[in-house]
């Protein structure tokens, strides 16, 4: 099929990109286009008017910021891989991007794509609730932020106007000097969307215990979520594999209640909610591994 007909516009400033969407519900931001062009293909979305905002200057860059790390929502996703900033401040985010889709998606894909898309499955957007990050979004001439945890609210839904623009996603930026990342996700073949997947970020103290813990899953629910309840049980502790699972567990369970485990043609909801206490204990495990032996990901 071949998209319905649209009309395209590029302009060169927030500002007027912000204008054009205050025109109406039926205009679309497009940066890299991984997923609204093949929308677009099948006609299951059918804007009045693309907003191409992959030129603007301003929205492109990578950069340290106090105690952040600032990555601009246009910014390639290919970049994050390499770049010494995210490698030596964000780890996990280095860690996850070569499960990113495929190569030629992430040369261009962009961040901020990505976690407007709010795919329950997205690597970006499963380390930006679990390190408690910060979107920031422009509506017509107020600037505004909203945690990663408040931001996604479904499966292709976010808590973004209608009329803003995401410009950039804050990380914070953990001071401890021995910090260790792990992640890992099932799927039916390599760059595929994951049924289940977790991310762990740990920082130990000088005698191996954990000072601090964030773990989040991701395609099990609606939504990405952070397991609080895991990194509360396991400070203070050697995180022992036993320890981890029940922990993991538990916080499932308190949580479950409040959540919709998805089901579709490819996972039951027993199947992810097993699938996910493996995986978060591997996670963690890395971790650990990571941060104890002093390797790329300890500073």
């Amino acid at each position: 099929m071949k998209p319905a007909a649209f009309d395209y516009a590029r302009p060169k400033s927030l500002e007027e990109a912000c204008a054009m969407l205050a025109e109406g519900d039926d205009v679309r931001i497009i940066a890299g286009g991984q997923t609204l062009v093949p929308l677009m293909a099948m006609r299951l979305a059918r804007p009045r008017l693309l907003v191409d905002i992959a030129r603007i200057p301003d929205l492109a860059y990578i950069r340290r910021d106090g105690d952040f790390v600032v990555i601009g929502a246009t910014t390639r996703q290919c970049l994050l891989e390499q770049d010494p900033i995210v490698r030596a401040e964000l780890p996990l985010l280095a860690k996850v991007v070569p499960f990113i889709g495929h190569a030629p998606t992430r040369a261009r894909g962009t961040v901020g794509g990505s976690l407007a898309n709010a795919d329950p499955a997205a690597e970006i957007a499963l380390v930006a609730v679990t390190l408690g990050a910060t979107l920031n979004y422009r509506d017509g001439n107020a600037t505004a932020d909203i945690p990663a945890s408040e931001f996604f609210i479904g499966p292709m839904m976010t808590a973004l106007p209608a009329t803003a623009c995401l410009t950039a996603v804050r990380f914070p930026v953990w001071p401890e000097p021995r910090i260790g990342v792990g992640f890992h996700e099932v799927s039916a073949r390599q760059s595929d969307f994951a049924f289940a997947s977790a991310a762990a970020q740990v920082a130990l103290d000088e005698n191996d215990l954990c000072r601090r813990v964030a773990l989040g899953i991701g395609a099990v629910a609606m939504v990405p979520l952070r397991l609080d309840g895991v990194g509360k049980a396991l400070e203070g502790t050697r995180a022992e594999e036993a320890v981890v699972r029940r922990a993991v567990t538990e916080a499932l369970a308190g949580i479950e209640p409040k959540i919709e485990i998805m089901v579709d043609l490819h996972a039951t909801a027993a199947y992810r909610r097993r699938v996910a206490v493996t995986l978060a204990v591997r996670a963690v495990t890395d971790a650990l591994k990571s941060a104890a032996s002093g390797a790329a990901h300890a500073r």
